[in-house]
């Protein structure tokens, strides 16, 4: 098996970088160990910035996101009882957010790729990437049972940390940057209407809190917990219980519960790989890195660094210049490494660390006042919410 671009992951980073290549007028297969159902199932993230939007329109995978998905203008933050709203458009020249599932997103890039892409192979588990640093790198999969090898001129891993990508690329080259937080997220769906109609990130002395939703009818709530804990060690109506206590205010707010449907523990890490690129291999999204969900930027990097690829090829294929191939990895980091820096800067201003002193909690309110009584400081974290620029 022969393609310009094989790409291993069906997630939405791996799908998009088939449309965008599609659109060009170059080929790819895409290589996914899962199931199509399990694909469109798999719960991750749901905030898509301004760019990553616009981007999916731009791809023609905009239509079914833009008459059910959840433009968001603004956040809530909430500390010492009080509320406060970030308006994102007064600070940033318009720019939204929009509350789309990444189920959602994947469903809509696979119907297009069945539709009017190349291959979209599931349940093929790629082996290994060889040869990566010459110009004729090979994917080794297994497929239906058997092994084969798709021959490519570039290789994409969007396989996620646990990938066979990364590990392609020879560690005498890698430096690696990462931090892991002493605490996770206890979240839940549930079938309620979301009790606010943006999003609303509590910092509270019990530990840090979110409001969020998946539609008008589903809401996904988070509470601060101790790594490793037990998701099952909660009951219902202790984690209602709690998210009421996070979220309490002084002007009769309420917090309506419903039925939980799902309920599980993510841990919290950062985590960057250096470089993303070796030879015509080059990673995008968790990959190459990972960032603490707490400023909304994972699908959103994924996207970035599939945009930069594409880019980057159509000027390869136009010009003959590998310029921009070339520049790959350290025009992807630039962006990771503030959205690292953003989302690491929202961690420890929400969440109250194990054995925090009184004089840190202390700094942390100092920090929230200020992003709540200073245009400029509130401007900062509008931007770094809404949209990094791609490239």
């Amino acid at each position: 098996m022969r393609t310009t671009v094989g790409i291993i992951g069906a997630g939405p980073a791996g799908l998009l970088l088939a449309r965008l290549l599609h659109n060009a007028g170059i080929d790819s297969v895409v290589l996914e160990s899962r199931d199509r159902s399990y694909v469109e199932r798999r719960q991750r993230a749901g905030i898509l910035e301004q760019g990553t939007a616009d981007v999916l329109r731009a791809a023609g995978a905009g239509e079914r996101m833009d008459r059910e998905g959840l433009r968001h203008d603004g956040i809530e933050l909430r500390f010492d009882r009080r509320r406060h709203r970030v308006d994102f458009p007064a600070l940033t020249g318009g720019r939204s957010v929009m509350v789309y599932a990444q189920t959602e997103v994947c469903k809509d890039l696979i119907a297009l790729q069945l539709r009017d892409g190349g291959p979209l192979l599931f349940e093929a588990e790629a082996l290994a990437v060889e040869d990566a640093g010459t110009d004729a790198p090979r994917i080794r999969f297994r497929h239906e049972g058997r092994e084969d090898v798709l021959e490519c001129a570039y290789a994409v891993g969007c396989d996620g940390f646990w990938g066979v990508a990364r590990k392609a690329i020879p560690a005498a080259l890698t430096r690696v940057f990462e931090r892991t937080y002493p605490f996770g997220w206890l979240g839940i769906l549930a079938d309620v209407p979301p009790s606010h109609d943006e999003l609303v990130y509590a910092r509270h002395d019990r530990g840090f809190a979110l409001l969020s939703m998946r539609s008008p009818a589903v809401s996904r709530l988070y509470l601060q917990v101790p790594d490793g804990t037990d998701a099952g060690a909660w009951s219902d109506e202790e984690v209602w219980d709690e998210l009421e206590r996070r979220f309490e205010t002084d002007d009769g707010w309420r917090l309506e519960r419903g039925p939980v449907t799902q309920k599980s523990v993510t841990p919290m890490r950062s985590y960057v790989h250096e470089p993303m690129r070796h030879g015509r291999l080059f990673l995008a999204g968790d990959a190459a890195h990972i960032v603490p969900p707490t400023g909304a930027k994972g699908l959103n990097l994924a996207v970035g660094d599939v945009v930069t690829f594409a880019r980057a090829l159509i000027h390869r294929q136009r010009t003959g210049s590998a310029e921009l191939l070339d520049a790959y990895s350290a025009t992807c980091l630039r962006r990771v490494w503030q959205a690292e820096r953003f989302s690491y800067d929202m961690t420890t201003l929400l969440h109250r660390a194990p054995g925090a002193t009184p004089f840190e909690d202390r700094l942390q309110l100092a920090r929230l006042e200020r992003i709540t009584s200073s245009r400029a400081a509130e401007t900062d974290l509008a931007e770094g919410y809404t949209c990094f620029p791609f490239g």
